[in-house]
């Protein structure tokens, strides 16, 4: 492309006429950088000519996007590629749709990846990151990805793991200020209860507020009882407890509200009803809402790539050659997927296993060893959804949970 080949125009005044003129029977295709305020355009026709960018305002140049593209598709074929870009592109997806004109999606690495390649300056702006967009499509470097508008529960549904999601992370940020302030002020608390997200321990600084309020109260054993276990007593007091306290257990009771919602709207759905047994019917709305239907994806594999936890080699600075998980997909899949994993290692036949390995390993990366777990469940929930198997813990990490709970004699015989 020459110099000022990224100078753009706006979009109402591309001249139709003077685009198509010489260009009979060639196909376009339109690569389209979405920004909150405003899109470009860039037109790349089939013998590799390139168009300068068009300005679109967005959403508001959306439908003269939209007509000047249906117009050139009457007489050649017209298709548009774009990035994911949150929801700022969903109207654009949806007009295009409406109107029948092709769409491809690009990933947003191999674009970040190819930018330098394109004219040999790694630089990025609207109007280059189009044109890179529309050269990966023309290479066959897309896949499909036409506008469905979600059914009504499909919305409740995404309304209320969005909603648990962040109540979920205002406790966890809560229950951070609140184990800093223990450290402080009550230290033997958490030392007692092991977690200072146990609901007894909420519940009695939400109560109480300090540990001599507790320890002045003659019903203080019978509530502590009531609620699930006792305190040792101390002697200072932090009134601030109170007030992180009642923001974690608002946090928290929310949680369970929109999880009893999102298990209503779930009635009736076989993918999420299986997958709700493995993980629990929270972190299968979450996995639905921002991954769609598992049967869309071709393997487990696929599915678990997804969420990010396909293994990449990192190799900058201290890290040499190491593989890491990717993490590109949602990060809201992998927290509650996280969760769901210490859940499992935590009860029933794979503890053993959890306790050997970790064990085995001194204490030490306690972490590693979950996310080794988290890496195993998409592929048995894909299992689970497409395939209709009954999920089996057991099945994660074959054989190696029996030889975790032989004894050692019996392991080498």
């Amino acid at each position: 492309m020459h110099r000022k080949a990224y100078r753009a125009s706006a979009v109402n005044y591309v001249n139709e006429a003077e685009l198509t003129s010489g260009r009979e029977g060639q196909s376009l295709l339109v690569g389209v950088d979405v920004g909150k305020y405003e899109m470009m355009a860039v037109g790349r026709w089939s013998d590799g000519d390139w168009e300068r960018p068009w300005r679109v305002g967005n959403p508001e140049q959306i439908p003269a996007l939209v007509a000047l593209l249906v117009r050139l598709a009457q007489d050649r074929r017209v298709t548009v590629a774009l990035e994911p870009s949150g929801t700022y592109g969903d109207a654009l997806r949806q007009a295009l749709s409406d109107a029948g004109i092709a769409v491809q999606r690009v990933s947003p690495k191999a674009a970040h990846d190819y930018a330098e390649v394109f004219d040999g300056v790694p630089s990025q702006h609207d109007g280059k990151d189009a044109a890179v967009v529309a050269e990966l499509a023309a290479h066959g470097k897309c896949s499909p990805w036409p506008y469905r508008a979600p059914e009504g529960w499909e919305q409740s549904l995404s309304r209320w793991v969005d909603w648990m999601d962040a109540q979920r992370q205002i406790e966890v940020m809560w229950l951070g200020r609140i184990e800093a302030l223990l450290a402080r002020h009550w230290p033997e608390a958490t030392r007692v209860l092991k977690k200072r997200s146990s609901p007894t321990l909420l519940r009695a600084l939400a109560t109480y507020g300090s540990p001599a309020a507790l320890a002045a109260d003659a019903q203080a054993d019978a509530r502590l009882a009531s609620w699930g276990r006792s305190f040792l007593k101390a002697e200072k007091r932090q009134q601030l407890l109170a007030s992180a306290a009642h923001r974690a257990l608002a946090a928290r009771w929310q949680v369970q509200r929109a999880q009893k919602r999102l298990r209503r709207l779930a009635r009736g759905q076989a993918v999420m009803q299986a997958q709700g047994r493995a993980v629990g019917m929270g972190t299968a709305c979450v996995l639905w809402t921002y991954l769609g239907d598992p049967r869309q994806y071709t393997s487990g594999p696929a599915y678990r790539k997804a969420m990010g936890l396909n293994l990449t080699e990192r190799s900058s600075g201290i890290y040499q050659g190491q593989l890491k998980i990717s993490k590109r997909g949602p990060g809201a899949v992998r927290r509650w997927l996280y969760l769901a994993a210490l859940r499992l290692v935590g009860q029933g036949d794979l503890r053993a296993w959890y306790r050997a390995k970790k064990r085995r390993a001194g204490g030490k990366k306690s972490k590693r060893i979950v996310v080794a777990v988290m890496r195993r469940l998409p592929l048995a929930l894909y299992q689970v959804s497409v395939r209709q198997t009954v999920f089996d813990v057991r099945k994660l990490f074959p054989g190696k949970q029996r030889k975790a709970a032989e004894p050692i004699g019996a392991q080498r015989r």
